[in-house]
């Protein structure tokens, strides 16, 4: 699963959801306090087939209900591929190899090239993560790199275990 920050100048940022089925599912945060949730249309990503408003209630009720409330910062400029540079939000996979394991385990920067800028763990966030830190399952890991290196370091995370 990638999650993808998108930029909306003069508008806010959306934050595209790409899940392991394929559907892709997009949360619009306006710069008004709007929030949005669209759904694609399966055969054509860039079609929306409906949005749906969310007051504030109802947005953190959602997000309680799918056990995630963690809130995380804009890492400026990096998000929309200035100087072809990207940032990403990746999902740990439950039957990664590293699940359970440390983060130099991985050797995600050595075999990716991308640096991993923090771990959402829950409502926790973990900025600048040691080498030593044990990855757990559901981890978010918010990386910074080209965009082959993090199509590298989400092929990395994947692998399972044996």
């Amino acid at each position: 699963m990638r999650i993808e920050k998108i930029d909306l100048p003069g508008v806010g940022i959306r934050h595209d959801m790409v899940t392991k089925h394929g559907r892709h599912v997009g949360v619009l945060n306006y710069r008004d306090g709007r929030r949005e949730l669209a759904l694609y249309d399966p055969e054509d990503p860039d079609t929306v087939l409906d949005f749906i408003e969310l007051d504030d209630d109802e947005s953190d009720a959602l997000s309680d209900l799918l056990g995630h409330t963690a809130l995380l910062s804009q890492i400026t400029d990096f998000g929309s591929g200035a100087l072809g540079l990207y940032t990403d939000q990746l999902v740990l996979p439950t039957d990664s190899r590293y699940l359970d394991l440390t983060l130099g385990d991985t050797q995600a920067r050595t075999k990716t090239g991308v640096s991993i800028v923090a771990i959402l763990r829950g409502d926790k966030v973990i900025p600048s993560p040691e080498a030593a830190e044990i990855l757990r399952q559901d981890d978010i890991f918010v990386a910074v790199g080209t965009r082959a290196g993090l199509d590298k370091l989400e092929a990395l995370l994947a692998h399972t275990a044996v």
